[in-house]
């Protein structure tokens, strides 16, 4: 599969692999997700949707047969919900309204056969996304580590600047906005805030720059009134 978003597209070259040339497809399944070569996800929520319906036949079984309200709550989380779930994180940002309203629509069935509330795919992806982003903040490793990055203030996290709507709607920028709105501490996630020590280091690398290329004698004074603010 070939992901080009370049406006003057060039033909892509034969692949060739033990003498076989290798099919270009326009999408393919990846574990259980649909991935096109445009990125964007309608056969992938396509293919829950009917999944989603399918399973419903077993939920109004349930029904017919009188048990109880919790579990059905149980049956429902493990086999349904399960599957809506299934990389929200990934596909939820970039779907459209129409898209996300036929698997709402899914749920607000199920909410009709148990006869309670559930959580809402919203509620879904953000719960999802929260303790995703928690785990890649913990862990130093992972590539998106560097991009949770704190304010100075320490109460929230520095946006990501971007150029596309198909950047916009990814998992790091979903997840920083999601923190953001959230309000937790930022060491719940594991990201430590900026201490007023990093901002003294900062002050005083602006001063040493400016100390290089400007008068000598004015600087010192300028570090010695830092050092007695900051310390």
């Amino acid at each position: 599969m070939v992901v080009d978003f370049r406006r003057n597209r060039a033909p892509p070259s034969p692949i060739t692999l033990c003498d076989s040339p290798v099919t270009i497809v326009d999408s393919f399944r990846f574990l259980v997700s649909i991935i096109t070569q445009d990125l964007k996800w309608e056969l992938n929520i396509s293919s829950i949707t009917k999944k989603a319906q399918q399973r419903l036949f077993f939920l109004r079984q349930l029904k017919k047969l009188n048990l109880p309200k919790t579990m059905m709550v149980n049956f429902y989380t493990a086999i349904m919900e399960s599957l809506l779930c299934s990389s929200i994180t990934v596909w939820y940002a970039a779907a459209t309204a129409k898209d996300k309203g036929r698997l709402q629509r899914v749920i607000r069935s199920a909410e009709r056969l148990i006869g309670c509330n559930l959580p809402s795919l919203q509620d879904l992806f953000a719960s999802r996304s929260l303790k995703r982003a928690k785990k890649i903040a913990a862990d130093p490793s992972h590539p998106g580590h560097k991009l949770f990055v704190p304010l100075p203030s320490g109460r929230r996290l520095r946006s990501i600047r971007t150029k596309t709507s198909r950047h916009t709607n990814s998992f790091f920028l979903s997840a920083v906005g999601l923190i953001n709105r959230a309000g937790p501490p930022l060491t719940d996630y594991n990201i430590p805030p900026v201490t007023p020590l990093h901002t003294a280091h900062a002050t005083l690398t602006v001063i040493f720059h400016f100390v290089v290329t400007h008068h000598f004698v004015t600087c010192c004074y300028l570090v010695h009134f830092m050092l007695n603010v900051l310390f």
